[in-house]
């Protein structure tokens, strides 16, 4: 049976419902709210046949954690966009596509994880990648982050990365990891085949194992004051330099 859980936002909902409104199980609404923007999201819901519950704010404020909501919370059951890592790359394999996978190693925020499925998304990527430890997890706020990109784009969690990098490199695809001390430009480097692209959290970087079984190190240029940058934008300027490259060629 299909584990369930609680999305919130417009956009997180809206989301599910366009990819698949047979995994939605109840809507809820805030009754009191009458704008454009509930009125369209509600013709939306009710297109796609599902019920609508209209309650009070507080009742939604204790489904939605107390999160901002924006007067939208939806029961759902999780889609399961793939099996396991192997699974995505034999798909990539049969469909002749050159994986791009993003890498997030030591990242516990829900707000960047679901910046970074947006990302990854927007540039093509075919899977985020994090360790079961250390990171913060699939939960409703990355996903009302990710504005509907957590049903698009396989998040998959590994018990141990730096084995789970090895074997992406024993399967034809170069790990690329960002890093501050190296002298190699992200813009220089060769982002056109099989590829797996290693972040770490902001300040702190990767571990160092994660660091040492990368094939490559790049950096990000700097030209101003600020050090780094948080890793939502670090994987926008990895992941789209790759798309760019890849477009191009």
């Amino acid at each position: 049976m299909s584990q369930s859980r609680m999305l919130y936002g417009f956009h997180a909902v809206a989301a599910r419902i366009r990819h698949d409104s047979s995994t939605v199980r109840e809507v809820y609404v805030e009754a009191s709210r009458k704008d454009k923007r509930m009125q369209d999201f509600i013709k939306q819901t009710e297109a796609a046949g599902l019920r609508i519950l209209p309650v009070d704010t507080r009742r939604l404020d204790g489904m939605a954690g107390h999160a901002r909501h924006q007067g939208v919370v939806a029961k759902a059951d999780d889609i399961a966009l793939t099996h396991s890592l192997d699974d995505l790359l034999d798909d990539l394999e049969a469909q002749q596509k050159t994986p791009l996978l993003l890498i997030l190693d030591n990242i516990t925020d829900p707000h960047n994880l679901g910046a970074c499925l947006r990302v990854a998304d927007g540039a093509g990527a075919h899977a985020v990648i994090a360790p079961k430890d250390r990171a913060c997890g699939l939960n409703a706020t990355a996903a009302k982050v990710a504005s509907g990109a957590a049903e698009t784009v396989p998040y998959i969690t590994v018990t141990n990365l730096a084995r789970t990098l090895r074997e992406l490199q024993e399967r034809g695809l170069r790990v690329i990891g960002t890093a501050d001390e190296t002298d190699t430009s992200i813009y220089t480097a060769d982002l056109t085949g099989p590829l797996a692209i290693v972040l770490g959290a902001e300040g702190e970087g990767m571990r160092r194992l994660t660091r040492e079984t990368c094939d490559e190190l790049v950096r990000i240029p700097m030209a101003g004051a600020v050090e780094s940058l948080n890793v939502s934008v670090a994987s926008a300027v990895c992941l789209y330099e790759a798309m760019r490259q890849r477009t191009a060629r």
